[in-house]
């Protein structure tokens, strides 16, 4: 029986996997234009999966080379001929598993190769009158190394000269791994190593730089998770929504392959095969309470790079619009891991999951949370009773905490605060049970929804700071706007008033329709 896989690559006949036969289509159409190329994403993005899926997709017309630099020692890259023997002895070993006949394939193995020239040379040899694609997976691995980027700079001439017909190489060649390596300034950089590397070669020179882009998208759509869904439910028949689990998914996820794969393996393993939107959103606290390496590899880069934590807190909690630009080091780093995506020009942050593991980090070391109060066990108490979470007395105890803690506190201050304050009350009082996620489409510096899902419940808070009474009517009409793409009839604002004498209020709202507002101004 198949299962959801999480680590490693996934393999179609032990796992359940999403059809990504048009994104392979793609991809052969640039190696059927003898394109040299980088896949790289984030971790754990399916880019070894994509490798593997791809070798067999061009076996028929294809003589396909899939090698990986991952776990080669530092003595593959002290000299050109440990690197030049490695390498050979890698295709000599990948070869085998084509259809080559045993003779070529032992030609591969030469101990006269001592050198990039001599590589070269026999790299023309074995290529003459051959279709050969070679894949190289965890490339990034030795990105850094003096022997590995003059390696790659004897590939770009041989691609070069294939243009004149004076030379013999591959026919298209694939690196695959988190970093591009047309960009190796960046991996330097990232890692400290500022010394130029070789020759002429420096920080600013990419030996890549022949490599066409690749426009792929690797995420995963919401047909293509029903695909997968649709493989699971042939075999277990759990009448599940195919298609609105797979937008629930898709919508923490942004398509991101491995947090996809975990929602279905904990809805699967852990959650009883429970099948429903519900379940989808437990399944995602599960995933947060986590301490997986993609978590510790963000955390890790929050901690190391100021700048990109810098961003991110500045558009999750101050709701500010970066301009998403390559040429911001730190835009571009958020860009590679996929913690950022450019929507309409601007910087996002990819997917609801980062948004709440950033929110939480945020949470944790912020150096203010140390100077705040904690928020009492009896508010928790109050709030949350006989398993029911209640967001109104919620919004009242949050006010009376805000003004025990915060009033007559630096007004500007507070104001670029205020709403950081109530993801810190609301992460205290949901820690075990629940969580809450920032609606991106809606966030700017004037307003921000804040979703929160306690067990099987979800509730909408728009959180506002006070401009003035037509803003607020704007305000109510775009929270119910928000509730009907939810489909719910009860909805929650909370406004900040920073004015000289403000008017603090709470207050149900009921419309017509017998929709309501609980409004809450502090």
């Amino acid at each position: 029986m198949r299962k959801f896989n999480v680590t490693g690559t996934c393999i179609p006949a032990m796992h359940y996997m999403v059809d990504t036969i048009n994104k392979l289509k793609e991809i052969k159409k640039l190696i059927d234009d003898r394109e040299y190329f980088t896949i790289n994403r984030g971790r754990q993005y399916g880019k070894t999966t994509t490798l593997s899926l791809l070798r067999r997709f061009l076996a028929d017309e294809y003589t396909v080379i899939s090698i990986s630099f991952q776990g080669l020692s530092e003595n593959t890259f002290a000299s050109e001929s440990a690197f030049c023997q490695s390498f050979i002895k890698h295709i000599k070993k990948a070869l085998k598993f084509t259809n080559e006949p045993t003779e070529y394939v032992e030609r591969w193995q030469n101990s006269d190769v001592k050198d990039f020239e001599t590589l070269s040379d026999h790299i023309t040899d074995l290529c003459e009158n051959k279709k050969l694609v070679l894949l190289v997976d965890e490339v990034d691995k030795t990105s850094n190394n003096i022997v590995f980027l003059n390696f790659l700079s004897k590939l770009r001439q041989k691609y070069l000269d294939r243009a004149d017909e004076t030379d013999f190489t591959f026919h298209s060649v694939i690196l695959a791994g988190v970093y591009d390596i047309k960009n190796i300034k960046l991996r330097l950089v990232q890692e400290g190593l500022h010394t130029a590397v070789a020759g002429e070669m420096t920080i600013n020179n990419s030996p890549w730089n022949i490599a066409t882009d690749f426009d792929v998208d690797m995420s995963f759509s919401v047909i293509e998770i029903e695909s997968m869904l649709t493989a699971y439910e042939n075999d277990h028949q759990t009448g599940m929504d195919i298609t609105a689990i797979a937008e629930e998914i898709y919508n923490y996820t942004s398509g991101y392959p491995v947090l996809v794969s975990n929602i279905c393996k904990k809805i699967d393993e852990k959650l009883d095969k429970d099948w429903t939107v519900e379940t989808v959103r437990k399944a995602v606290k599960l995933i947060l309470d986590e301490n997986s390496p993609l978590f510790q590899s963000m955390n890790k880069n929050l901690q190391s790079n100021k700048d990109f934590e810098n961003i991110a807190y500045d558009i999750l909690i101050n709701g500010n619009h970066w301009t998403f630009t390559y040429d911001n080091p730190a835009v571009e780093v958020g860009a590679m891991y996929n913690y950022f995506a450019n929507v309409d020009g601007g910087v996002k942050i990819a997917n609801k999951i980062f948004e709440l593991r950033m929110i939480n980090y945020f949470v944790a070391r912020d150096k203010l949370a140390q100077l705040r109060s904690a928020v009492p066990t009896t508010e928790k108490i109050a709030i949350i009773q006989d398993d029911k979470f209640n967001m109104q007395i919620c919004l009242e105890r949050f006010a009376k905490y805000y003004h025990e803690h915060y009033s007559g506190k630096d007004v500007k201050f507070i104001e670029k605060e205020c709403r950081y304050f109530f993801l810190f009350f609301l992460n205290s009082i949901l820690n075990g049970r629940g969580f809450a996620h920032i609606e991106s489409a809606f966030t700017d510096n004037r307003r921000m929804d804040v979703v929160i899902n306690y067990l099987d419940e979800q509730y909408v808070v728009e959180l506002k700071i006070w401009r003035g009474d037509e803003y607020d009517r704007q305000g109510h009409q775009q929270l119910l706007g928000y509730m009907d793409k939810k489909s719910l009839k009860t909805g929650y604002m909370l406004t900040f008033d920073f004015r000289i004498n403000p008017k603090p209020n709470q207050e149900w709202i009921t419309l017509d329709d017998g929709r309501q507002i609980y409004s809450v101004r502090i």
